[in-house]
C-alpha cells in the first residue's frame, strides 16, 4: 500500500516550471500552487498582468491533490438553514455561486483540452439514519423549489439503483455535481497558465512578505526574491510562513482516503451503479466514488487527527473497516493507496474573500 494520494501518483509530471532563481518583479504574485493558485493565475495571464506563481512543494500537492476527487455543488449548510439565516434570496446566491464553480471547472477544462477525466456524473447524499432522511427531504423540498429544480428525492428502494448496499434510507440527488482526476487536471491547469505566459516556481516557499513604502509588497523564498504590486495568498491555513492572519481563522480537519485495487467490471457495476460522487449525512461523513480505472475511492474525518504517514495508516484501517460495512462484497479487495490531508473550514463554514493587511 502505498501512503501516497493516488491522483498525484497517476498523473504526469508538471514540466513547465521555472528552472533559474526568483527574482525581479510581476503585477501579481500568488502564493499557493493549487486550484485556486492557478486559476487566478490562467485568469491574470488572459488580462494582460505579469504573474509569477509561488508554490512551497509541488503543483497540486497539499488539498488539490489529496481530496476525494468530488467537483461538487451544493453548500456545507442546508438550503432551509441558510435561508432562515440569511434569506431566501441570499440562499439562492450562494447555492448558485457553487454551481457557477462546477461550470468554471467543466469551461476550463474544455477550452484549455486538459485531459483529466472531468464527467458531470451528479451526487447523491445518503441518509445514514430515518431522521437524516427526514432532514434531507425537507433541504430537498425548499432547493427543488427555490433554485434547482433538477434535483430527485430517493426513497430506499431507489438507492440500490444508486449504490450496492442497504445501510441507508434514502438520500437526495443533484445532478450539476461531476468528478475528475485531481492530479491531472492540477497538473494540466498549470501547463495551461505557464503556457499563457504565468512563471510558476515549485518549491519556493515563502518566507517573509513585506509592505513596502508607497505601494507593492517584497516576497522572500529559498529560490530568491520577487517585487510584486499585488498578491494573492491562495493557500491553506496550514501553511508555513508569514501568514498568521489566515492561520487564526481557519479550523484544520483531518481527511483521509483510501484507493482499493482495480475492480472486476462486474463488481464495480454492482457496488456503484449510478456510478456518481456520493456523500454521506454520518457525523464523520464518508464520501466515495469510482476512479476512471475503477478503483473505489473511499474517503471520510475517520479520527480526530493531522495527516502524517503514519496517522493517515491508521486511519486507512478505520476507512477500509467503514467501506466493508457499506461494501461487504469488497472483502478480499486489497488497498492500494492511503492518503490523508487537512480541510481548512471556516468557522462558520462560508467561503470568504477580501483584503488582509499584512
Amino acid at each position: 500500500m502505498k501512503l501516497e494520494p493516488y491522483w498525484l501518483d497517476t498523473a504526469p509530471p508538471f514540466t513547465d516550471g521555472e528552472q533559474g532563481p526568483l527574482e525581479g518583479t510581476a503585477d501579481v504574485a500568488i502564493i499557493g500552487g493549487g486550484f485556486t493558485g492557478l486559476s487566478a493565475a490562467l485568469a491574470a495571464v488572459r488580462k494582460g498582468a505579469s504573474v509569477v506563481v509561488l508554490e512551497a512543494e509541488a503543483i497540486g500537492s497539499k488539498a488539490s491533490g489529496r481530496n476525494g476527487g468530488h467537483v461538487n455543488n451544493g453548500m456545507a449548510h442546508s438550503f432551509v438553514a441558510v435561508a432562515a439565516k440569511h434569506g431566501v434570496d441570499r440562499a439562492r446566491e450562494l447555492y448558485q455561486a457553487f454551481d457557477a464553480a462546477v461550470d468554471t471547472v467543466e469551461r476550463i477544462v474544455r477550452e484549455e483540452k486538459i485531459d483529466c477525466d472531468f464527467r458531470r456524473a451528479g451526487k447523491v447524499k445518503l441518509a445514514a439514519k430515518p431522521a437524516h432522511f427526514a432532514s434531507i427531504a425537507k433541504n430537498y423540498e425548499m432547493i427543488s423549489r427555490e433554485v434547482d429544480p433538477d434535483t430527485q428525492l430517493l426513497f430506499k428502494d431507489d438507492i440500490r439503483n444508486e449504490v450496492g448496499t442497504d445501510r441507508f434510507f434514502g438520500g437526495m440527488l443533484q445532478r450539476r455535481s461531476a468528478m475528475m482526476h485531481m492530479g491531472k487536471f492540477s497538473r494540466g491547469l498549470a501547463s495551461a497558465a505557464a503556457r499563457s505566459g504565468a512563471r510558476i516556481f515549485e518549491n519556493a516557499c515563502v518566507t517573509k512578505l513585506e509592505k513596502q513604502a508607497g505601494s507593492g509588497f517584497r516576497i522572500t523564498t529559498p529560490r530568491g526574491h520577487l517585487t510584486a504590486s499585488q498578491v494573492l495568498v491562495a493557500t491553506g491555513g496550514n501553511t508555513e510562513g508569514p501568514f498568521g492572519y489566515f492561520r487564526r481563522r481557519f479550523v484544520p480537519i483531518g481527511a483521509f482516503v483510501i484507493a482499493t485495487e482495480p475492480l472486476a467490471p462486474a463488481i464495480a457495476a454492482r457496488i456503484m451503479p449510478g456510478n456518481r460522487t456520493v456523500t454521506t449525512s454520518r457525523n464523520l461523513v464518508n464520501f466515495f466514488r469510482l476512479s476512471p480505472d475503477n478503483r473505489l475511492i473511499y474517503g471520510g474525518r475517520a479520527r480526530f487527527a493531522l495527516s502524517s504517514p503514519r496517522s493517515d495508516a491508521k486511519s486507512g484501517v478505520i476507512l477500509q473497516r467503514s467501506m466493508l460495512d457499506v461494501f461487504p462484497q469488497l472483502t478480499g479487495i486489497s488497498i492500494d493507496y492511503c492518503w490523508g490531508g487537512l480541510i481548512d473550514m471556516t468557522a462558520d463554514r462560508f467561503p470568504h474573500t477580501g483584503f488582509a493587511s499584512v
